[in-house]
């Protein structure tokens, strides 16, 4: 079978691997349909994968496929049905597994695609507890969206940040995957989205997906624009996945007892805080990573009632995983890349 493996580093080969075998004991098999690109996809292929890994790796840690055959003690999936996939490899056994707060896992073996071998191949076998079946009125990119994209901001929102509707939100890189989901789970929650994007060409596509207010964040202060937006209050929350780059004017655009959810780190994993800031001011934050698989099928009943939809950039095969990452680099994306297998 085709898959697609990083070689070394900035270096991505496509390769025939042995296809799998039969599914074991509480295995599935799943022939891959979509893998969405995520900037875990660009740390792990520059090299920044923050853990011992083995190369070559078959990459993509976000992806959707079709039940190709159930093992032995699989009962609740069959042949045909389209499935999301959990991207870490959680063990099932620990007490945060069992009370379903699966990215809290106490015994993770990984993340599929950075850690370990990822989903970008025609099929793959993995533990049918790991599979999320997708609603009727769900596409295979629809479902290859619920694992990183939508369950990854359904967690932040709703388990971490507590977004009541009337509230206030900011939304960083409302341009990115998970900006673009987060302006329209926040929107349809009944908040007043504010955003920031890099371009100017970016913002009608963001005030299209429901953004009341869009900042260009290269040619004015996000801070600034907010504090004036909001007449100097601040917003309840501030959806941050930027890092060391947005971290200060985030700080300051929260509202008294505001909370600040984030999620990533792109521009730096280090910065400094005014802690008199936090605390005379009772802010909240909350470090967000990952998802439940709760999160991904609340994500994915959304979209078959049209609540959500998938913001796609571009869709590719393996010969355009270069470009794609390069363009992702680059931020040169308005939503998703994904690869397809059909």
């Amino acid at each position: 079978m085709r898959a697609l493996q990083l070689v070394e580093d900035r270096k991505l080969e496509t390769v025939d691997l042995p296809p799998p075998e039969a599914p074991g004991l509480g295995e599935v098999t799943v022939r891959i349909k979509a893998v969405a690109l995520n900037h875990i996809d660009v740390w792990g292929w520059r090299g920044m994968a923050f853990a011992k890994r083995k190369m070559p790796l078959v990459v993509g840690a976000e992806a959707a496929g079709v039940v190709d055959a159930v093992g032995p003690g699989v009962a609740n999936l069959q042949p045909g049905q389209l499935v999301a996939i959990y991207g870490a490899r959680t063990c099932g056994l620990c007490k945060a597994c069992r009370e379903g707060r699966d990215n809290l896992c106490e015994h993770v073996s990984g993340v599929h695609g950075f850690h370990l071998d990822g989903f970008a191949c025609e099929a793959v076998n993995l533990p049918a507890r790991l599979l999320v079946p997708a609603p009727p009125g769900v596409d295979a990119i629809g479902a290859a969206l619920a694992p990183v994209t939508f369950g990854t901001v359904e967690h932040m929102l709703f388990d971490n940040a507590r977004l009541e509707p009337g509230e206030t939100i900011l939304v960083h890189a409302g341009g990115s995957g998970i900006g673009s989901a987060a302006i329209q789970l926040a929107k349809k929650t009944g908040c007043t989205v504010i955003t920031t994007v890099g371009s100017d060409d970016k913002m009608e596509k963001a005030k299209a997906l429901g953004a009341d207010h869009v900042i260009n964040y290269r040619e004015d202060r996000f801070e600034g624009v907010t504090r004036k937006l909001t007449k100097k209050k601040g917003v309840d929350v501030v959806f941050e996945h930027v890092g060391a780059d947005t971290w200060a004017g985030s700080m300051l655009c929260l509202k008294r007892g505001g909370r600040l959810v984030t999620c990533g780190s792109t521009s730096g994993v280090s910065t400094q805080m005014n802690l008199m800031q936090l605390f005379q001011q009772q802010l909240k934050l909350f470090g967000s990573f990952g998802c439940r698989m709760e999160n991904m099928a609340n994500a994915m009943e959304k979209m078959a009632r049209g609540i959500v939809h998938p913001v796609v950039d571009a869709t590719i095969g393996f010969d355009g995983i270069d470009e794609a990452l390069h363009r992702m680099e680059s931020r040169q994306i308005f939503g998703k890349i994904l690869l397809t297998l059909d």
